[in-house]
């Protein structure tokens, strides 16, 4: 297939490019920086402007990963601006330009993140579930989402991806967390009872990859390991595979005090169930996160 890739340099896109490269894909990565593609995206070509491919075959398909890391840092007023325009607005001019060709792509996958749902508390969450609202992280998801969706009107089929902390070593939420707990001064968020669902790098990339390729798979799914775990349980896993204790919990004040309303990231939760993504016949390969840390973090 020829696929057009944004967010390719980041953590999930470079793992997508490795996989698309072995199967013979043509890639091409739209990137601010399209001189350094060739060296993070293996096989890919990039491109400054979504224009330098207009005459060209058509695509088959546009995985749209693209996003500024959104617990970097605090959201701040100009924070915000640059997630909104990182994220809706650059969907918005992907999804304009894919509408311009004379044969639009078959298939967009764009991403979302299970931040779609705000907190949750106790409460189930599917993909049918209501969104939160009550954040700016679960409005932005909302906007997000209804960019991709405009695609539908040149016959494109939209397939968007709600997605957990991806679980990598080289990246993501555990490179953050894996040097204190190195360290054993690890610990529990808060109360620690908040849901923290969770995926493993490679069944993230195998489910793009079976999205993409299963003609009926339309609307939302969510791409988290079916097993759900509080955020005591993840903190106390981790700590065990690193054989480390996890005795040091940050206060729920101090989160609050530090980072503001983006404290919902980490106190807040979702206790997510796949329940589309299951429908669709996706295998994951690391359903529980005992063998999921094991596997990326060997004897560490």
């Amino acid at each position: 297939m020829r696929i057009l890739l944004t967010g390719g340099t980041g953590l999930i896109g470079r793992a997508m490019c490795q996989h698309w490269q072995r199967q013979g894909h043509d890639l091409f990565v739209w990137s601010r920086d399209p001189a350094q593609v060739p060296r993070l995206c293996s096989g890919a070509q990039g491109i400054a402007q979504l224009q330098a491919l207009d005459g060209s075959a058509p695509l088959d398909a546009v995985v749209n990963l693209a996003g500024a890391p959104i617990a970097d840092r605090p959201w701040t007023a100009a924070r915000r601006d640059l997630l909104w325009r990182s994220r809706v607005a650059l969907t918005r001019t992907l999804v304009d330009w894919m509408g311009q060709q004379a044969t639009p792509p078959r298939v967009l996958l764009s991403g979302s993140a299970v931040g779609w749902y705000g907190d949750g508390g106790e409460q189930w969450l599917a993909e049918d579930s209501a969104p939160g609202n009550a954040d700016f992280g679960s409005r932005l998801c909302v906007a997000w989402e209804l960019e991709a969706e405009r695609a539908r009107q040149w016959g494109v089929r939209v397939a968007v991806l709600r997605t957990a902390p991806v679980l990598a070593p080289q990246g993501g939420m555990l490179a953050r967390l894996l040097p204190p707990f190195r360290l054993g001064l690890g610990g529990r968020l808060g109360s620690g009872q908040q849901w923290m669902p969770w995926i493993h790098l490679d069944d993230q990339v195998a489910l793009i990859d079976h999205l993409l390729q299963h003609d009926g798979c339309s609307g939302p799914f969510n791409a988290c390991a079916p097993e759900a775990v509080r955020n005591a349980d993840f903190t106390q896993t981790l700590a065990r595979t690193l054989h480390r204790p996890a005795v040091l919990p940050v206060p729920a004040w101090a989160l609050r005090l530090a980072l503001g309303e983006m404290s919902v990231l980490l106190l807040g939760g979702q206790r997510l169930v796949p329940r589309r993504t299951q429908q669709t016949g996706f295998a994951w390969r690391y359903p529980g996160l005992a063998g999921a840390l094991k596997q990326l973090l060997g004897s560490c």
